[in-house]
Parts: structure tokens; sequence; C-alpha cells
């Protein structure tokens, strides 16, 4: 994904091929527990909000809490851990993830579960800092680039799986049982950490200081930045609410949302997948395509999105187009910024994570107060204001990575 193979000194790679890339699956089981544990309550929004008697705004700030703290809490948590052996740090943010799953699903009253959500935020978006550098390091020079595309692939693997997956287990226990078992695999991962990884210590800390005068110097970094926020925002705001959505609009059930979750996720794969090979030959066309096939989704949604093949229609090209602008503005980020790439990956885990507590949060309050499908359309406007700002961008050659 990244080519700065200074950045991966060679005698830090073990000599057994076999465990290295055991490894790397670790770290990709890691990507996937962290972030179904951040988005899981967007598929239990109605249960959670029944259950604790709190609207399904409040409910939707379980994903603004975790993502404030994992966006703001990057730069800073990564510098002040800069001497922390990033195998040991792994394994304390995984031991926190777990027992903050734990704390969730025994938890007594609401306020407790954003304010466990609120550290797991911490931990999330550290791993986020440091996971893809750490699959880099670990294997042969020749194949960082394909270790940081294995270590991505687990963003599908969430939604396709992780989320589906826990609405599933609501669907025929209760929220608390889900939050449980997703205690139970961080504690799997954990182990499989502790067990594969090497010793990995820190070599690329980036000060405060470097990581935030970087967007001032850097104008098309900065311009990316702003394009991911508006994108996130607008994509999160309306997708944390689509369970409330579907269940007004087409009276959908727990087992269809199930299906047109997992639809969606098989849709974000295949958009990631086939904007691999289109980011390579036009960044700028991929991500304009993906932004508009984004906002015909969610238009969609609202017009023919009452009945079941129409909200199937709507959520495939989502998925798609998801997929595709995802991974154009990972591409983006680093092109902008390809001499600094934990920094500009540290910039892009803070915006792109507190947007998507923003997004959660305003989504919410459209919600509360002019219903749910005033949450569709502040993701029309939202991902319309990022494409716009593409759109104003020039064709700058820049180099690209592809997950």
């Amino acid at each position: 994904m990244v080519t700065q193979q200074e950045m991966i000194p060679q005698e830090e790679r073990p000599p057994s091929a076999l465990r290295a890339w055991l490894g790397v699956s670790a770290i990709t089981a890691s990507l996937f527990v962290f972030l179904t544990t951040e988005l899981m309550p967007v598929g239990l929004l109605t249960p959670l909000s029944d259950s604790l008697d709190i609207s399904v705004g409040a409910a939707g700030l379980m994903v603004t809490a975790q993502g404030v703290a994992a966006g703001l809490g990057v730069p800073f948590i990564v510098a002040w851990t800069r001497r922390v052996n990033r195998r040991m740090l792994l394994s304390t943010l995984l031991a926190i993830l777990a027992l903050g799953n734990l704390i969730t699903a025994i938890s007594p009253n609401y306020p407790l579960i954003l304010t466990t959500r609120l550290i797991m935020g911490f931990a999330s978006g550290v791993f986020w800092a440091i996971g893809v550098s750490m699959a880099m390091r670990i294997v042969p020079e020749r194949q960082a680039t394909k270790a940081a595309a294995v270590v991505m692939s687990g963003i599908s693997i969430a939604t396709v799986v992780g989320i589906p997956l826990g609405t599933i287990i609501e669907s025929y226990t209760d929220w608390r049982t889900t939050f449980v078992i997703w205690a139970g695999l961080s504690v799997l991962v954990f182990l499989a950490v502790a067990a594969t990884i090497p010793s990995l210590p820190s070599t690329n800390a980036v000060s405060v200081r470097e990581v935030f005068e970087l967007p001032l110097k850097n104008v098309q970094l900065r311009t990316v930045l702003f394009i991911v926020v508006f994108f996130v925002l607008g994509h999160f705001g309306a997708y944390t609410f689509v369970r409330p959505f579907l269940e007004d609009s087409a009276s959908a059930t727990a087992a269809f949302i199930t299906v047109v979750l997992i639809i969606f996720g098989i849709g974000g794969a295949v958009g990631n997948f086939v904007a691999g090979y289109t980011v390579n030959k036009s960044l700028r066309g991929t991500f304009i395509v993906g932004g508009m096939g984004l906002i015909a989704a969610l238009l969609l949604l609202l017009t023919i999105g009452d009945g079941k093949v129409g909200v199937l229609v709507a959520l495939i090209l989502w998925g798609l187009s998801f997929g595709a602008v995802q991974l154009s503005q990972v591409n983006m980020t680093l092109a902008a910024a390809p001499e600094t790439f934990e920094a500009a990956m540290s910039l892009n885990t803070m915006a792109y994570n507190t947007s998507i507590a923003l997004g959660a949060l305003l989504g919410g309050l459209f919600a509360d107060n002019m219903g749910v499908t005033s949450v569709v359309w502040f993701g029309v406007a939202l991902t319309g204001a990022s494409l716009l700002l593409r759109l104003g961008t020039g064709r700058k050659a820049a180099n690209t990575v592809s997950a």
C-alpha cells in the first residue's frame, strides 16, 4: 500500500515466512475486532434504544463517543507511546478493547457505556495509526505492500461479516450477548498477536507538532482532508441510521436488514477491488464516479426505498460506491504526502474517525427532530459537498497506492 520501504528495517523481519504472515493475519483480525466494535451499534440501534430507554439518536452517540476519541486522541497517544514496543502496545490496545466490550455488555446504565466507548475509542485510534506499519515491518521488503493490502481487507471483512453477524446474534439473543461474544473475540486476537508478532521497537514516532504542521504546509493534503471530512460525514451520517430508516420506510424485519447489510458489505468489497485497478489509471475519476454513485444510491433510497427491491438496488449501489470512494480517499491522502507516511495517516485517522462521530451526532439530531428520512438527505448534501470539492481540484498527477 505504501512504497516507503526505508520505514521497514530488514533486520527486524523474522526468518520464518509462516510466522510473519500469521502475524499479518493477527493484525488483520485486530482491525476486524476494532472496526466491528466501533460500528456495531449501527445494526443494534433499535434494541439498544428500547433496552436502555433512550432515543435512537442518543443510541447513535455510542458511535459518536468512540469516533471522537479515536480521532482526537491519535497524534497525542502515538507521540506519548513513541518508546513503547509496538507488539506490547497492540497487545495493550486489544486488552482495553476486550475489557471495554465486556463492560458494555454488563453495564447497568447508559452513561457508563458512553464512558467506556470513549476509552475504547482511544485504543481504536492508536491501532489505526500503527497497524499497517507493523504489518509491513514483519514481512520481507518485497511483500510489504501486499501485507498492507491484506490488513486493509479487514475493513471489508468487518463490513461483510462482523456487523451483520452482530445483528444476527442480537436477533437470537440480545445486544448484551453480542458484546460479550466480541469481548471473547478480542481476547482470542490478543493471544494471536502475542503468539505470532515479533518484538517491534518503535522506529517511526512522529512528534505532535510535526503532525499538525503538515496540513499547514501541504495545500494538497489539506484539501484532501476536507474532502475526507465531507465524505465521511455524509456517508456515516446516513449509514448509522440505516436500520431505523428501513424499519420506517419499508417495514423491514431484522432478518431483512441483516441481509441488506451483508449485501452492502459485499458491494463495498467489490467496489474496493475494482477501484484497486481504476485508481492507478485515474484516481480523481475513481473518486468522482464513486461519489456520484453514492449520491445516486441515497436518492434511490429516498424514492424507491419503500419496497424491498428498491432497498436492495440502493444498498448494492451504495456499497459499490462506498468501496470505490473509501480506497480513493486513502490513495489521495498518501499521494498528497508520500514522504510523511505516518503523519499523513495519523491526520487521515483523526479526520476520518472524528467525522464518523460528528456524522452520527448530527444524524441523531436530524433523526430525533426531523425524522430518519432527513438523515438520508443530510448524507446527500455532505457527500455532494465532498464531490464538488474534488471536482474543483485539478488533475494533478500523483503516485497512488492500492489495496
